[in-house]
């Protein structure tokens, strides 16, 4: 049974572990290439790598934190946790990816090393871009099932799982970052200047940065807390209109506890002919039929509320 769980668990998170191996393999490698031919760019690349599979480790680490069950000190369990390891990892992609990288590459200029010869950086970045564009390719293949017949950027910022597009956006930076430092080691042989190794290297901090300010942001909203799918919202609000006892939906609020589990908090207006007991009935019977309707809503809040006193507490939203 354990090893029929961990199996599952590997195959749930197949994109994690495949860019887990393929960066552990790909940054001995640049390591290995930056220390024969004196490579900054190589050097980048190989740091590159360190970061994004410390970055897979942070991500799975979280993952596993995020699965444990509710208790007393946390009711609605602890799968916000994931959202806190996806900050940290766009923190660690900026602090130390593109930190490194561009100062790397500021020495480089300062005091550039004599160049010798490239067959070795460019087997080693042929590799490389073998092994991250599977990588990506599983990673575009696996978001594309989820995100459905939404844009790519309308379904980044609608995700709620990290895990997907944190790799998503660290292995196209990687490929990025290889086409960049493969142009660079080109262009220091073609025109003898080593200075342009470094210069590359500066871009792909600089492309770091930018995807770890995109992380960031999108880490932050799942940690501060976003409200569930619209369509989920909407079937919820259509689900409680139609009950009879009820006159009329004042709002759903929800938010996402985790990736696949949503809190919904819900007022209604409640028939006044109904009686206490008929009213925890009909409560009993609107939660039962959600759970049954959205099965990601795991803790349901229903409050009956006459429209007029919702819209004092909860105004409607002013338009975008």
């Amino acid at each position: 049974m354990a090893s029929e769980g961990a199996g599952a668990h590997i195959k749930d998170n197949i994109v994690l572990y495949g860019a887990l191996a393929a960066n552990l393999g790909i940054g001995v490698a640049k390591f290995v290439a930056a220390g024969i031919t004196g490579s900054s760019s190589m050097l980048t690349e190989g740091v590159h790598s360190v970061v994004d599979s410390g970055n897979q480790v942070l991500l799975l680490y979280g993952q596993r934190r995020a699965r444990r069950p509710a208790d007393a000190n946390h009711p609605f369990g602890y799968g916000r946790e994931l959202y806190f390891w996806a900050f940290v990892v766009a923190l660690l992609i900026f602090a130390v990816g593109a930190g490194v990288s561009i100062y790397e590459g500021y020495l480089h200029i300062q005091e550039p090393e004599p160049l010798s010869d490239p067959l070795i950086n460019y087997v080693v970045l042929g590799i490389a871009v073998a092994l991250e564009g599977t990588s990506w390719t599983i990673a575009v293949r696996e978001f594309n099932a989820k995100r459905g017949d939404s844009g790519w950027w309308q379904a980044i910022r609608e995700s709620k799982d990290p895990a997907g597009f944190i790799v998503l956006f660290e292995d196209s930076a990687a490929l990025i970052g290889l086409v960049v430092a493969g142009v660079g080691v080109w262009a220091s042989h073609q025109f003898a200047d080593p200075r342009i190794d470094g210069v590359a290297s500066i871009i792909i901090g600089l492309i770091l940065a930018a995807v770890s300010v995109l992380l960031a942001r999108e880490a932050k909203g799942l940690l501060i807390g976003e409200r569930a799918d619209p369509a989920l919202i909407e079937r919820v609000h259509d689900v409680v209109a139609a009950k009879p006892g009820i006159d009329g939906v004042n709002h759903v609020r929800t938010i996402h506890t985790a990736p696949d589990a949503v809190f919904v908090a819900i007022s209604a207006d409640f028939d006044d002919a109904l009686t206490m007991g008929d009213g925890e009935t009909l409560i009993e019977e609107i939660e039962a039929e959600l759970k049954a309707a959205v099965p990601a809503l795991t803790s349901i809040y229903i409050r009956p509320e006459k429209r007029e006193d919702a819209a004092l507490v909860f105004p409607a939203p002013a338009a975008d």
